[in-house]
């Protein structure tokens, strides 16, 4: 999942906008999004950070429900303070607890991956793909525009992938990608694996054999544009075999 912020903007922009870019762009954008450490990793390091300087305010809190929801536990992060109080001390053991009892007892519904995701792209996820028999694992179809030039976004849960298929035409046809989430995949048959991430664009002539799909390890989403075209129709062919897709990172 990748980390986005705002608050530096949005906050302190016009006034100091040199630190609004090192908040947003560096810490958040750059720092909180490398993949050494996972997400949760990084919660539970930062909040020791912040309990070792004494910071016990409002940015020690939004870092400790920021932890919850990024899978810690109150068993976990009891386990982290009372750790960290041993060589800190106790005052801010005390005082971190008591901030750490409020977010643990709120009534916070957990956050789906989905959720998660859904948070990073502009738009809607949707539904289970009524297309599913044609794809490995789950994915999901929204409906963007069906008027005009048929748009879908279509999104894919980690490890999910469509079969090989050929989108036909007597003239024109074909398809074009945006990716707008997330990472994953786009395949010509004979041809290296081309890697997507936000904004890249991919054109389908018709009568390619493809997939295309979501990487291993993370969630993917793009929009799937039709190309008008003759007689247009779409060929699914047989799904992407476990040992060329384990071949990506």
């Amino acid at each position: 999942m990748k980390i986005k912020q705002t608050a530096g903007r949005d906050q302190l922009g016009d006034f100091a906008p040199q630190f609004a870019h090192l908040n947003d762009d560096v810490l958040f954008g750059e720092v909180w999004n490398e993949p050494a450490l996972d997400i949760k990793t990084k919660c539970i390091v930062t909040v020791v950070s912040l309990m070792a300087s004494g910071i016990t305010d409002s940015s020690l809190k939004y870092h400790l429900e920021n932890a919850k929801k990024n899978g810690v536990s109150k068993e976990e992060i009891a386990a982290v303070i009372t750790h960290c109080t041993m060589y800190t001390g106790w005052p801010k053991g005390w005082a971190v607890f008591r901030l750490a009892k409020e977010v643990w007892s709120e009534e916070i519904p957990a956050v789906s991956d989905k959720e998660r995701f859904q948070k990073e792209i502009m738009f809607p996820i949707g539904e289970k793909n009524p297309y599913g028999e044609y794809f490995t694992g789950q994915s999901y179809l929204a409906p963007v525009s069906t008027e005009q030039v048929p748009v879908y976004n279509v999104t894919f849960e980690p490890g999910c992938r469509n079969n090989w298929h050929i989108h036909h035409a007597k003239s024109g046809g074909g398809q074009m990608l945006i990716c707008i989430g997330g990472r994953g995949y786009y395949r010509e048959w004979g041809k290296e694996p081309v890697e997507m991430t936000e904004g890249s664009v991919v054109n389908i002539p018709a009568g390619v054999k493809h997939w295309h799909g979501a990487s291993p390890g993370s969630w993917f989403a793009h929009l799937a544009i039709e190309v008008q075209g003759e007689d247009a129709s779409t060929e699914w062919c047989e799904p992407v075999s476990d040992e060329e897709y384990n071949k990506l990172k």
